[in-house]
């Protein structure tokens, strides 16, 4: 399936959370059920560090994450390969043009190379986005 939208990190974990969910939290969980979704390559090991740092502070324990990641895996989610190509070319530039991190700007870079919307709960990555008419949802 083509990819439909950007989902970040701030999206996919508020599907974990539940003090994190949002009606459009909901709302893009559902969508991933019709259409897929497109992420950087550094999402994984975003997605990683969470439920880590989560278990760590005994916020999630290890059998929670683990239905967690089965929940992603059933999902029509593809990790975008060009993302690391691109981060001197495209997103550093994004970075200092928006003050946003490496890793959201690359969110950014990938919404605006495949001219589809971003998914984000994230305040500063969407403003960023809406800057450069890039469609957002999730607020």
């Amino acid at each position: 399936m083509t990819a439909a939208f950007v989902i970040d990190g701030s999206m996919t974990m508020a599907w974990c959370f539940a003090d994190e969910a949002t009606p459009p939290s909901h709302r893009i969980q559902e969508r991933l059920e019709h259409q897929g979704a497109v992420v950087p390559s550094h999402w994984p090991l975003e997605v990683a560090n969470v439920l880590a740092l989560a278990e760590k502070h005994r916020r999630i324990t290890p059998a929670k994450s683990g239905q967690f990641l089965s929940l992603l895996e059933m999902l029509d989610i593809e990790v975008d390969g060009e993302t690391s190509e691109r981060v001197f070319s495209h997103v550093l530039p994004l970075c200092r043009r928006h003050g946003l991190t490496s890793y959201d700007a690359a969110y950014l870079e990938l919404a605006i190379r495949r001219g589809i919307p971003l998914a984000s709960l994230d305040v500063d990555l969407l403003r960023g986005a809406r800057s450069l008419g890039i469609e957002v949802l999730g607020r």
